[in-house]
């Protein structure tokens, strides 16, 4: 058996490594090899649909609220044009969904059943694997997919080199985007706006080139060790002549049944692999194991152990409802994925070569999760190890806020078509429309759909608060029954996310033994203002993300910083104003409006805008959106000079 585990920082300009790990199963006899291939059926857990079959009911019923004031508003005054505002509907059920899902969700943190998180089914892993390497033998090879090493000084490749050699680490270097050789060559082409995915695709192609050749080496009787090795280093040397020096490599290069995605900021536990794989034989319909983490901090700035609360947070929230039977989400790192699924899933393109991550899209992780259960593969979370595994977190916000935008702008690509293509292609974009009509099973489809609907109420959050203070402030006692002013809703995020989101984790982490009651209470609300400060100001930027891919506008994003940057308070200040100045604009901007149309003389008194109702909601937007790059800024706050 062969494992592959991939460790990738994904810079701009940086290495991508790659981790190769091969193990030989122990000495087994022929029945308990048998038994141990045999494919272990597990319950199919049902309290995830009850869970969204309450989410569409609450939503049901709060739409119906809606629905009833029209109809008494019609009874009333026979005005049916009022009907129209039924249009909505569609979005506002999009945008609602996340909510509704989290009000049944934290009720059953706190009083549903919570076993499941220590069993096993179907998606989920809560009891480790029996082993099935009873030796526990095996070798370890890495593979890097050094995406930077043809770019750096001869230098530093010659020691990238040595160091390559002295660890028996395989590797496969790329060129630069756009680089050619001569004027004649065609230039060679970085693809994706993420590099992560075309990097690891032509480190996968240069592998699966020598696999081919490999297979056509005809092997005699006397066939040894060696000989495999002067073959395979042949066969190696035949496929970067072909590349005709674009592809530099050296090493073990070769892929195995398994491969085990981790991030260059990763901790894994003692015997990963061999539990991984044990489960991976017994279950064979898996495509991917994706495991909870827990946070490797490297600082102890208050905004790293802020996000770190916030990503354990995320965390339990998955285990728990994965556990209760939903589809496990695959984040793209601290996983386990099978190369033969990965195999039936691969596509190609104009290039003409085998490609298994996509390079089309920014959330490619998502992209290859739903190719594989289009393909009837599952994808399974395990959680046995348990803070084994370990994921480093953002250290600024800078890197927060680009982690929010690319998601953002992911989502939005996996749903719709920018808007140029609308009248030739049509709004949505062939994968989800697939995603819709696929057999994925339809509690798994409401969860996806509330999750990517999450964002668009972010980033709509602004734009509404804005006109909420208008037509509050000049239209009160005009408008629709039918109209729900911001201030009620954001009464409600406070109540559902700040009180009873902060109450149903200490109850669930204090029925799981994990914490104790007052302690985890008292954690939870610790970080409330840091996290309501955060959650309350991206929705400006997260906006932009959706915007510009509608409108077909570019974005890049480089790799997360995995080491802090000390800066002192007048370096970080202009940085800080060429990141921010648009959200600086629109804070001084809406700042000026309120008071001006609060207490400016020359304001006709009808136009003046003095409801609490109106102005608060908006207050708090500008506040939280301003607060952002300096309350959270640790080079700032810590006065560092």
């Amino acid at each position: 058996m062969y494992g592959t585990t991939k460790t990738s920082a994904y810079p701009t300009r940086g290495a991508q490594n790659a981790l190769l790990v091969e193990f030989a199963p122990g000495n087994l006899s022929p029945a308990e090899l048998e038994d141990a291939l045999r494919t272990v059926k597990r319950p199919n857990m049902l309290i995830n649909p009850v869970i969204v079959g309450l989410t569409l009911t609450l939503l049901v019923s709060v739409l119906g609220m809606g629905f009833r004031a029209l109809a008494q508003e019609v009874q009333i005054d026979g005005d049916y044009t009022r009907l129209a505002l039924l249009a909505v509907t569609p979005c506002q059920i999009f945008v609602s969904l996340f909510f509704m899902q989290i009000v049944v969700v934290n009720l059953f943190q706190m009083f549903g059943p919570i076993s499941l998180v220590n069993i096993n089914s179907k998606f989920y892993s809560g009891i480790a694997p029996r082993r099935l390497d009873r030796n526990r033998g095996g070798t370890a090879n890495i593979f890097v997919n050094d995406d930077g090493k043809q770019l750096v000084s001869e230098e530093d490749a010659r020691e990238r080199r040595e160091f390559y050699e002295e660890h028996s680490i395989g590797w496969v270097a790329r060129p630069d985007h756009n680089a050619k050789r001569d004027v004649d060559e065609k230039a060679f082409i970085r693809k994706g706006k993420f590099k992560k995915a075309s990097n690891m695709n032509y480190g996968l192609m240069i592998s699966n080139r020598v696999e081919e050749k490999l297979i056509q080496v005809e092997r005699a009787d006397t066939w040894t060790q060696q000989n495999e090795m002067a073959a395979y280093d042949q066969c190696l040397a035949e496929v970067l002549a072909e590349e005709q020096g674009r592809a530099w490599a050296e090493g073990n290069i070769r892929i195995g049944d398994y491969i085990l995605l981790i991030d260059s900021d990763t901790r894994v536990p003692a015997d990963c692999l061999l539990d991984a794989a044990s489960e991976m034989v017994q279950s064979l319909e898996v495509g991917i194991l994706q495991y909870s983490s827990g946070v490797m901090q490297v600082t102890t700035s208050f905004f790293e152990n802020g996000i770190s609360f916030f990503t354990n947070l995320i965390y339990s929230a998955i285990c728990y409802t994965v556990a209760n039977g939903d589809v496990s989400p695959f984040v793209g790192h601290n996983a386990i994925l099978s190369w033969s699924a990965l195999q039936q899933v691969a596509y190609e393109d104009e290039e003409g070569y085998e490609k298994f991550w996509s390079e089309s899209h920014v959330s490619e992780d998502f992209d290859i999760s739903l190719r594989l259960q289009y393909a009837g593969y599952i994808i399974r979370l395990g959680s046995y190890a348990s803070e084994g595994f370990k994921e480093g977190v953002s250290l600024s916000v800078y890197d927060k806020l680009n982690r929010w935008e690319k998601y953002a702008f992911g989502c939005n690509e996996l749903l719709f078509h920018p808007f140029r293509y609308w009248f030739t292609r049509g709004p949505f974009t062939p994968l989800f429309r697939k995603f819709f009509f696929s057999n994925i099973r339809i509690t798994s489809k409401v969860t996806i759909l509330a999750y990517i609907g999450a964002y668009y109420a972010i980033g709509a959050a602004w734009i509404l608060t804005i006109a909420n203070y208008f037509l509050i402030g000049w239209f009160t006692g005009y408008l629709d029954k039918y109209y729900l002013d911001s201030f009620k809703v954001y009464f409600s995020l406070i109540l559902v996310f700040s009180a009873l989101g902060n109450v149903s984790l200490a109850v669930l982490r204090y029925r799981l033994d994990k914490r104790s009651l007052l302690g985890s209470l008292f954690e939870n609300f610790k970080w409330l203002l840091l996290l309501t400060c955060f959650l309350g100001s991206i929705s400006l930027h997260v906006s932009q993300s959706l915007l510009c891919h509608f409108f077909g506008i570019e974005m890049s994003w480089g790799s997360t910083a995995k080491e802090v940057e000390n800066v002192t308070f007048f370096e970080e200040l202009p940085r800080l104003g060429r990141r921010f100045k648009w959200t600086f604009a629109f804070c001084f901007t809406s700042t000026v409006v309120m008071i001006v149309l609060a207490v400016a003389d020359f304001i006709p008194y009808y136009w003046r805008i003095k409801s609490f109702v109106a102005i608060y909601p908006l207050a708090i937007v500008v506040a939280s959106h301003f607060a952002l790059p300096i309350a959270l800024n640790p080079a700032l706050m810590t006065f560092t000079w």
